[in-house]
């Protein structure tokens, strides 16, 4: 064990502990202080994208992405998600314009989505809750158990070149544990149909597992090893949600599919 992996380690469950309390804690909350935190939380990752994606491209590109973010977390708990599908289209075709290049537009659109997807998808008075929940179950599980399960049996890498210490028995592991992780969530709020539940769940795992693999190749490919040093431990807010974007995302758009720009949670959970 190398010299201070005990203290980094009390660390990072410490940041750990406070950032998922904060989580809950909004969510169970609801209302404007839930769509403030992932307002913050999106800024965040606009900042951080800048910083090593970007950071010559200057404070014009900074601005229109900021409206962007404040503007879709705004817009989402009022509930106008029409409004956000003008302001991403504006603000992504000004960012092209800008910065004559992709990488400030998939800035903010990563940004201002999480956002928007995030407080859209708590929006529901009666399923909100119980969708943020399951996507929490979902994202966690699947970060822990792949952590463990690829430690404990090995075997192939899942993707070495972009990151070395994932393994398919990880990968695996974690899928199923978001599986379980999500149908106890879906069992405890009612839901009527499991099988679909689990389905969606196995996805929203993929896709996060997805999310961690796209976030490293970029860091790699602009060489930088964490996004920031913005949480204790574990460094930037785009390292700890990097997962919890595209599985947030992939809830929403099921649930918008399913249920309507009024009822994604609905759409995502009853089958």
């Amino acid at each position: 064990m190398r010299p201070g992996f005990g203290a980094e380690l009390r660390l990072r469950i410490l940041s750990a502990i406070v950032m998922g309390a904060a989580a809950i804690g909004t969510a169970v909350w609801g209302g404007w202080p839930f769509a403030v935190f992932w307002c913050a939380a999106g800024v965040a990752i606009l900042w951080e994208w800048g910083r090593f994606v970007s950071p010559s491209l200057g404070r014009n590109l900074a601005l229109i992405g900021l409206a962007a973010v404040i503007g879709s977390a705004v817009f989402a708990f009022l509930g106008r998600p029409s409004d956000i599908v003008w302001v991403a289209v504006a603000s992504l075709v000004a960012a092209v314009v800008v910065s004559r290049g992709l990488w400030g537009a998939a800035g903010i659109a990563y940004a201002g989505g999480v956002a928007a997807a995030t407080v859209l998808l708590r929006s529901d008075p009666i399923w909100g809750l119980t969708a943020i929940v399951l996507t929490f179950a979902v994202v966690w599980s699947t970060d822990s158990a792949a952590y463990f399960g690829g430690r404990l049996i090995g075997g192939p890498k899942l993707w070495p070149q972009v990151s070395p210490k994932k393994t398919w028995s990880g990968a695996l592991t974690g899928t199923i544990a978001a599986m379980v992780a999500g149908l106890a969530v879906a069992v405890c709020a009612g839901a009527p149909r499991l099988a679909p539940v689990a389905l969606v769940c196995f996805a929203m795992s993929v896709a996060s597992q997805l999310g961690d693999l796209l976030e490293s190749s970029i860091k790699r490919h602009f060489g930088v090893k964490d996004a920031s040093a913005l949480i204790p431990g574990h460094g930037g807010v785009m390292d700890r949600l990097d997962g919890f974007i595209f599985a947030v995302a992939l809830a929403s758009i099921v649930g918008f599919v399913r249920g309507g720009f009024e009822g994604p949670s609905r759409g995502l959970l009853i089958w």
